[in-house]
């Protein structure tokens, strides 16, 4: 039977030779991350069950990212619980307040690898299928079956592959690219859809690039995003990790599988507008909108590239009086990269204000709020609402070029402008 990526990790996590869409399994969990501001409600909910011990100690990830270091007595109290469980069940893998963010961390530290399933209680969580895992967000609740069984039920879904096609241009990236395909199909145009990113563009990109595209996935209601496993992928996780590890790709004749074709030769930068993700224009249509604050960070594009870039755009330039520049590294190790090739100090000089690596702003709960009537340039994934401070306040969505280049400016600007 010819059968999807999604569909032939999840057969295998069943323990069945086939699974197809629409099917619904019990898989085995190979690893399930929580973190500091949703992992309190999966421990309360665990031990309402009364099971003693979850289901497997090295298997459980728990990340502090949200909400660091604590910046109310809630959160202060939710890292008490969080530290008390983690020694009570004998978890290793536990990430305290110093680490970063867990879509970053959980890579870097060598628990992603291909054809395993990944659950998580954040909905970022699909960023780890650019590793070729079936990777996904789940409630608290879930988890704390997850905890205390090692198993989850899925229904089979069904795949989107994206076919992406052409050479980018200068100062376009893969932010662009999913923000353009979010565009194109809407914030529910794959709604419980396996998001496949395929084609010469894709495997042109880089590990990191891949994630930003899976990262993404949710936003167009994606159950999981999917990369297939290349070189790439096992250079990455050469030296990361010591697990074994199957690489499965999709059948193209498989009966689930259907495909769009993106062609990104004529890209330009895009921006997600106020107020959805899916409100996206190019930077030519909204050139010019004065700003309060930028963003550059989140588990979208806080890695070491979009430092270098945006450090290459601000060297030697300030930025803006009245602007706020907010730089986030994703996780310790970028930041440590960070330093050592001198990027921090050229956003410094520049004016810009590095903070520890977390989750910042993007989340609407902890550093770099927003107020009523104020405009964020943000390099997360979200725009909603109120997500990142005052209802009153409006979100943009970009790469990193284009926040450094606005950050400069003041005002939304085409990074080929600098």
């Amino acid at each position: 039977m010819s059968m999807t990526m999604a569909e032939k990790i999840l057969a295998k996590a069943a323990g069945k030779k086939e699974s197809s869409a629409g099917e619904i399994v019990m898989a085995n969990i190979d690893v399930a991350m929580t973190h500091d501001l949703t992992g309190p409600l999966s421990v309360e909910s665990f031990k309402k069950i009364g099971v003693p011990k979850v289901w497997d100690p090295e298997k459980v990830v728990i990340v502090f990212d949200h909400q660091v270091p604590a910046d109310s007595l809630d959160a202060a109290n939710n890292h008490l619980l969080m530290r008390q469980f983690v020694k009570e069940q004998g978890i290793n893998n536990f990430y305290d307040v110093r680490e970063g963010v867990c879509h970053q961390v959980l890579p870097e530290k060598g628990h992603v690898v291909p054809g395993e399933v990944i659950v998580g209680t954040d909905s970022h969580t699909c960023t780890h299928g650019a590793l070729g895992a079936f990777s996904t967000g789940i409630g608290s609740t879930d988890m704390a079956m997850v905890f205390s069984t090692g198993e989850l039920w899925f229904k089979v879904p069904e795949t989107i592959r994206f076919e992406v096609e052409g050479t980018l241009k200068d100062h376009v990236y893969a932010k662009d690219v999913v923000l353009n395909i979010i565009g194109q199909i809407g914030a529910d145009g794959a709604t419980y859809k396996a998001c496949e990113f395929a084609g010469e563009t894709v495997k042109d990109m880089n590990v990191s690039d891949r994630m930003v595209l899976c990262n993404m996935a949710i936003e167009m209601g994606g159950k999981t995003g999917l990369v297939e496993p290349d070189d790439k992928t096992k250079q990455y996780i050469k030296g990361r990790s010591n697990k074994t590890y199957e690489i499965m790709k999709s059948d193209m004749d498989a009966e689930s599988l259907k495909t769009m074709h993106i062609d990104v030769n004529q890209l330009e930068p895009q921006i997600a507008c106020p107020h959805h993700v899916d409100n996206v224009k190019p930077i030519s249509d909204v050139s010019g909108i004065e700003i309060d604050q930028i963003f550059l960070g989140s588990c979208t594009n806080g890695r070491i590239s979009d430092l270098r870039t945006a450090a290459q755009i601000l060297k030697g330039k300030t930025v803006a009086n009245e602007v706020r520049m907010l730089v986030i590294p994703a996780s310790r190790e970028i930041y440590s990269k960070a330093l050592d090739e001198g990027l921090i100090n050229i956003f410094v000089d520049s004016g810009a204000l590095v903070t520890n690596p977390c989750c910042g702003p993007c989340l609407g709960g902890h550093v770099g709020l927003i107020g009523p009537g104020e405009v964020s340039l943000s390099t997360s994934n979200r725009n909603f609402r109120g997500r990142q401070g005052s209802p009153e306040a409006e979100v943009y969505l970009s790469s990193a070029a284009v926040a450094a280049s606005s950050a400069i400016t003041g005002k939304i600007t085409d990074p080929r402008e600098i």
